[in-house]
């Protein structure tokens, strides 16, 4: 009996010292985990040192206003707008634009800066404190870059849109083929790739789209490829080429208006108008039909030579481009330029109207060659000038990865309409 109770009473200790070792020991305080605080950084300034003002620029407001209302002395205005006009020009402060006034925390509420948005990604900053300073600045720009195709049902800009790409993208390859695809002709079933860069702020901030680097249009068949290429280093000048070096851009544009216009008449030596009794008389020019106000570029780079208002012409445009070719545009509502003025291709020289000898608002688009007049429609336009041939075997490595790339992108599968399956259905039972 007395083995027996010497056993359990050993058994019943090592038991008591097993348990011992695995019950945690409730008086060791427990890790108190401490959760850094969130520091607002914008603009390079820590927000939670200032009393922060956010707004965007309203009518009738100014910056000697601004200031003023923040505290900030007129001497120090003064300063502002008289020393610092190239990098920030008060009086050009915009309607809309964001901006800061970060405010010193004591109970003076004085500005410290003044932060205005130039655009999404850059901004101006004002160092309105003892010494003033201003200087810019950028935000933290993460590029992605991204690929997309598309296949047109009704227009370009339709497509573009499925496909939930920007709409500059438009824009983009319009300019980009403005000289060898008439993109108010396009037909149902060409198709497009493009290769571009977004820009995100912070990683998350979509802040538009960077140009075309690589693209490829199908139109009636027939394919063109496109490739921005930078044939200039220093200066940074870029230019589209095709898949051979040749370059896409010609040296005139092949319409005065960019987007929403029609021919209305076509150059005809032999038009005969029902106003002058059927008689024949010829139409030297092109009309392109568009509403008034719509905005007529110049066709290529070169010198005003008349700006004025004369008979049936009405306000008009003369640009003399080279001993060669010279251009006009007759019916304005009004002119943007002046005699003497040296415009390029591309820029605004006027706006559609009605002036002179007009049943509808057009620009009638006159082309000299050697001094006569001639279609353009019907000209072989000299095209802009190639790539050097010192610099083609570098542009042909450049882009072999790029068509590699814009070959391989798939094109999306067509959404086939009800309508469009009962067609199938009757040609294909």
């Amino acid at each position: 009996m007395q083995k027996f109770l010497l056993t359990l009473l050993t058994i019943s200790i090592f038991i008591s010292c097993k348990d011992s070792k695995v019950k945690p020991n409730n008086n060791i305080p427990e890790v108190e985990t401490i959760e850094k605080p969130v520091v607002a950084m914008e603009y390079g300034f820590n927000l939670d040192n200032f009393t922060v003002l956010q707004d965007t620029i309203r009518s009738g407001d100014s910056f000697g206003e601004l200031m003023t209302n923040n505290k900030v002395d007129y001497p120090k205005i003064y300063k502002i707008s008289e020393e610092y006009k190239d990098s920030f020009d008060v009086r050009r402060i915009r309607v809309g634009k964001p901006y800061v006034i970060l405010k010193s925390k004591d109970t003076t509420q004085t500005a410290q800066y003044f932060i205005y948005e130039n655009d999404r990604i850059n901004y101006t900053v004002v160092d309105l404190r003892d010494s003033v300073n201003v200087y810019k600045k950028k935000k933290k720009v993460t590029y992605v870059e991204r690929e997309a195709s598309g296949i047109i049902n009704t227009s370009l800009s339709e497509a573009i849109l499925e496909q939930g790409i920007d709409y500059n993208i438009t824009n983009n390859l319009s300019e980009i083929y403005a000289w060898s695809i008439d993109f108010f002709r396009l037909q149902k079933g060409d198709k497009f790739k493009v290769i571009y860069k977004e820009r995100y702020i912070n990683d998350s901030i979509y802040a538009g789209s960077e140009p075309i680097e690589a693209a490829y249009f199908e139109h009636n068949g027939k394919p063109f490829y496109a490739f921005e290429y930078v044939t200039d280093s220093l200066k940074q000048i870029a230019d589209y080429y095709d898949q051979e070096a040749n370059n896409l851009r010609r040296a005139f544009l092949k319409a005065p208006i960019k987007f929403n216009y029609r021919i209305s008449s076509r150059y005809n030596l032999k038009r005969r108008i029902k106003y002058y009794g059927y008689k024949v008389r010829p139409h030297k020019g092109t009309d392109y039909a568009a509403a008034i106000g719509t905005p007529i570029i110049a066709t290529a780079n070169g010198t005003v030579v008349e700006s004025t208002r004369r008979g049936g012409n009405g306000k008009f445009v003369k640009i003399k481009h080279n001993g060669t070719y010279s251009t006009q545009y007759l019916h304005m509502k009004n002119q943007n330029v002046r005699k003497g003025d040296y415009v390029l291709q591309g820029d605004v020289i006027g706006w559609v109207g009605m002036t002179g000898n007009t049943g509808g608002p057009h620009v009638c688009y006159r082309f000299w060659k050697n001094g006569r007049q001639v279609d353009p429609l019907r000209e072989k336009l000299p095209t802009a000038e190639a790539i050097a041939d010192s610099l083609k075997t570098g542009y042909l490595e450049y882009i072999k990865p790029k068509m590699s790339q814009l070959d391989k992108i798939v094109f999306p599968k067509k959404i086939i309409t009800q309508e469009e399956d009962k067609e199938e259905n009757i040609i294909n039972p």
